[in-house]
């Protein structure tokens, strides 16, 4: 047998020589006794140890492959159960992470070179190969597989970055604001240790026209791509309502129904706090759907506060009811919102959440003054917290808003 092509990559020569020498498992898949004798014949004389396999025809191939795995299969183009390139093609149908080196006639070598193309690692022509460069043959193809494997996975893993780029932007967006801004906004998102992707918390803020600034922040049950794509969804269908003029109670009944119609189980809901910050009067309304408080940090410290709200969204469909509330909101007062993943880590080793008592404490304790540096003193704080723990397993976003100068006016 021969038709081993002449190989130009010194690298996966390499490779091959400096490989782990463990024995190869081969699955000859032959009808022919005689050919059958010569392969083993090749392998029994050869310098590295294979493991041989024999089975006449691709039905016996197909119950060998569903009990395990070989390394390459051996495949004659001729069987009494496929002919040519359809005998491969139903090899990949079984396990398409096999090597496949397939075997032609001496008149057949455009055939060996057809089927190459066609996927398979290599050809031989019968009757033109010594063991040794049999097994060199058989033991290449196993490489040649094995990078494709690799490219293939990190093909694979690059969509995957990209997919979740897009989703990233999606769900931790620009803010849009409108010639001056009114409001000092500082965002931030971690992602928690059990998932480094991004999880179903959102946010946005955008300033209308007549120079109101709305600011949503939410969080779907949940850590899957699913999640995150209808917190997506819902981001979007929240600034169109905002572009749209449409707020208030109104603007949660119609996120709802974004939420129910994107859901793919009765279990899904998620907690959303809107609020719409009025420079002119400095008064912000708040509206709340089953999510957690708010930190209320001024030069004489820090609160929390937990304005009267409704249930998460999708919890009662059609039947919730979401007051708003107003409130002032001086100049020299920031608003910090956040999801629940910010207090529900563990305090040191004892397996204690941090809770909110611990999350305002947490707050009261950072000296920072500039809000960036507030913000992210306290999230470092809260991840000291849980490190011995093992780390956060939940995602964290945070928003803070105060007047900027010119809102202060």
């Amino acid at each position: 047998m021969d038709g081993l092509r002449e190989l130009t990559d010194g690298h996966l020569d390499a490779a091959a020589d400096s490989a782990d020498r463990r024995p190869l498992s081969v699955l000859l898949v032959e009808d022919d006794a005689g050919d059958a004798l010569l392969v083993e014949e090749l392998v029994a004389d050869g310098p590295l140890g294979v493991n041989l396999h024999w089975v006449r025809s691709l039905a016996e191939a197909g119950h060998h492959l569903a009990a395990g795995l070989p390394d390459c299969v051996l495949l004659d183009l001729h069987l009494p159960d496929a002919q040519g390139l359809e005998a491969l093609a139903r090899i990949r149908d079984y396990a398409d992470q096999v090597a496949v080196v397939v075997m032609t006639g001496l008149d057949e070598e455009h055939t060996g070179l057809v089927a190459v193309a066609a996927g398979a690692q290599d050809y031989l022509v019968k009757g033109r190969v010594g063991p040794e460069l049999f097994g060199r043959a058989v033991r290449y193809a196993v490489h040649r597989k094995q990078a494709e494997r690799t490219a293939a996975a990190l093909r694979a893993s690059d969509m995957r970055a990209q997919e979740n780029a897009r989703l990233e932007r999606g769900l931790l967006p620009t803010p849009l604001m409108r010639g001056s801004n009114p409001v000092d906004v500082v965002t931030r998102y971690r992602p928690g240790r059990a998932h480094s992707l991004l999880g179903g918390d959102f946010y946005d803020v955008v300033q209308d026209a007549d120079g109101m600034v709305h600011t949503l922040i939410g969080d779907v049950a949940g850590h899957g791509p699913d999640e995150a794509a209808i917190g997506v969804a819902l981001r979007l269908a929240w600034r169109t309502l905002v572009l749209s003029g449409i707020t208030g109670a109104r603007q949660l009944q119609l996120l709802e129904q974004m939420l129910l119609a994107e859901r793919i189980g009765k279990q899904t809901f998620a907690t959303v706090t809107v609020l719409e910050l009025e420079p002119a009067q400095q008064r912000v309304r708040v509206t709340r759907a089953g999510h957690p408080g708010m930190l209320i940090r001024s030069t004489a410290g820090v609160d929390w506060v937990e304005v009267p709200g409704g249930p998460a969204l999708g919890f009662l469909p059609g039947r919730a009811e979401w007051p708003v509330h107003e409130m002032s909101l001086p100049a020299d007062v920031g608003i910090v919102l956040f999801t629940d993943g910010l207090f529900e880590g563990f305090s040191g080793a004892s397996r204690e959440r941090l809770g909110e008592d611990g999350l305002l404490a947490t707050a009261r304790s950072v000296r920072a003054q500039r809000p960036a540096e507030f913000v992210d003193a306290l999230i470092g704080r809260v991840e000291a917290e849980a490190e011995a723990a093992g780390g956060l397993d939940d995602d964290i976003a945070v928003v803070y808003l105060q007047w900027s100068r010119e809102g202060a006016q």
